[in-house]
C-alpha cells in the first residue's frame, strides 16, 4: 500500500470518526435528555377503573411476596387477574386463599396441553379475554409496585386519545456483575425506548410495567402476527400499534415496578438472546433508528482505537472522544435521578463500549440457531 493509499484510509477513517460522533451527538443530546424534560400529566378527574393482569407460572414464592402489594393499591375500582399457566407448585392453592381475603382477586388457570403452543402470550391472551374492564395494565410476578398509588400514577395517563401507557420496571440492586449489567442495560434501554417515544416514535414497552386499552389488544388481533416466536408480547405488540398519537409515558417514581435480575450469565444471555430475536420483525423505521445509533456507536470506538493507535491527530481524536464521554456521563446521571437508579454512571463507559459487541454475538448466534432450525 502506498502512500497515496495510506492517505485515502486515513481520511475515512477520520470522516467515520467525525461522522459517528455526530450522530451520537444528535442521539444522546436531542433524544436522550427528552425524559430530563419532560412533564407528565397532571391528575384528571375521572378514575377509569383498571384490570391488573399478572401472568404466573410456578411463582408461589414471588406471589407470595408482591401480589398483596397489588392488591392493596389504594385505587377506588380495579381486579386483579392471575393467570395460572398450568404451574406445579402451590400456586393455585395460595390463589384460593387470597381470594378469601381479597373480592377483587380473580384467577383463571391453564392446563398443560401438548398440541397448544404454551407461553406468557397464550396467558396474556387469556387474561385479557378474561378482563371486564376497557384499561388493562399489566406487570409480571415477580415485579413489586414501587408503592400503594401504582394504579394512581400508572391512570393518570388514560386520556381520551390515549390507548397506551408505557412504564418503567427496574431491577432491585444486588451485588454482582449480572446484576450491575442488568440493571445499567435496563436503564439505557428505558433511555431509548422512552426517548425515541417522546419524540414521536415509540416502538416498545415492557411488559413488567405496561397499559393498554383492551379494545386495541383485539383489533390489532392479539399478538396473531409474532405468536411463533417466544417473546414479543411487549416490544413486538407495541411496535405494531403505537403511535405518536396514541402513546403516553410515565415515569415518575410512584408508577415504577421493580424485580429481580437474573442471578447466573447463562441465563442473563439467553434472556437476552431471547429478547434480541424480536429484532428482526420491527417496523423498518425503528430498524433504522436503532440500527443507526448502534452501528455509529460500534464505528465510533472502533475508529477511535485505530487513529489513537496510529497517533493522527490525536489530541482532536482525545478531544472528540472525552466531550462524547462527558456528555453522556451528565446524561446518564441526570437520568439516574429521573429513574431513580444508583450506582450506574461509574461503569457506564466500559458497559457503553462493551454491550454492542455482546448484543452483535447474540444476535448473530439467534440467526445461525433459526438457519439450522429451518435447515432441519
Amino acid at each position: 500500500m502506498n502512500l497515496t493509499d495510506y492517505n485515502i484510509v486515513f481520511q475515512a477513517l477520520i470522516a467515520i470518526y467525525v461522522s459517528s460522533f455526530l450522530i451520537q451527538l444528535i442521539y444522546w443530546s436531542l433524544v436522550y435528555t427528552k425524559i430530563l424534560f419532560y412533564k407528565p400529566l397532571r391528575s384528571s378527574i375521572k378514575r377509569f377503573p383498571v384490570s391488573v393482569i399478572v401472568c404466573a407460572r410456578n411463582e408461589e414464592e414471588n406471589l407470595k411476596q408482591n401480589l398483596p402489594l397489588i392488591l392493596e393499591q389504594d385505587y377506588p375500582e380495579y381486579e386483579v387477574i392471575v393467570v395460572n399457566d398450568a404451574s406445579v407448585d402451590g400456586t393455585e392453592d395460595l390463589l384460593s386463599e387470597l381470594k378469601r381475603q381479597y373480592s377483587h382477586l380473580r384467577s383463571t388457570f391453564i392446563r398443560e396441553n401438548d398440541h397448544i403452543r404454551a407461553g406468557k402470550k397464550l396467558a396474556l391472551t387469556v387474561g385479557i379475554k378474561a378482563a371486564k374492564y376497557e384499561w388493562v395494565l399489566l406487570t409480571d410476578a415477580d415485579c413489586r409496585p414501587a408503592g400503594k398509588r401504582w394504579i394512581y400514577f400508572m391512570q393518570r395517563n388514560f386520556t381520551k386519545n390515549a390507548q397506551i401507557v408505557l412504564g418503567y420496571g427496574a431491577y432491585h440492586r444486588r451485588k454482582g456483575l449480572v446484576n450491575l449489567l442488568s440493571r445499567y442495560e435496563t436503564f439505557f434501554i428505558a433511555l431509548q425506548y422512552f426517548g425515541i417515544s417522546l419524540s414521536g416514535c415509540p416502538y416498545m414497552g415492557t411488559g413488567r410495567n405496561l397499559a393498554y386499552r383492551r379494545s386495541l389488544f383485539f383489533e390489532n388481533r392479539g399478538f396473531a402476527t409474532h405468536y411463533d416466536l417466544v417473546s414479543g408480547d411487549d416490544d413486538l405488540f407495541i411496535n405494531e400499534v403505537a403511535r405518536r398519537s396514541n402513546t403516553m409515558v410515565e415515569i415518575r417514581p410512584e408508577s415504577f415496578t421493580c424485580s429481580e435480575t437474573k442471578i447466573s450469565w447463562k441465563d442473563w444471555y439467553y434472556q437476552k438472546r431471547r429478547h434480541l430475536s424480536t429484532g428482526p420483525r420491527y417496523r423498518f423505521k425503528t430498524k433504522l433508528i436503532l440500527g443507526l445509533e448502534l452501528t455509529s456507536r460500534m464505528l465510533f470506538y472502533l475508529a477511535f482505537i485505530w487513529l489513537l493507535s496510529y497517533q493522527i491527530f490525536a489530541t482532536y481524536v482525545l478531544g472528540i472522544f472525552i466531550s462524547r464521554m462527558l456528555l453522556t456521563s451528565v446524561i446518564i446521571k441526570l437520568g439516574m435521578g429521573r429513574l431513580n437508579e444508583k450506582y450506574l454512571l461509574l461503569p457506564s463507559p466500559l458497559l457503553d463500549f462493551a454491550l454492542p459487541w455482546v448484543h452483535l454475538l447474540m444476535v448473530f448466534s439467534n440467526y445461525v440457531a433459526t438457519k439450522r432450525a429451518r435447515w432441519k
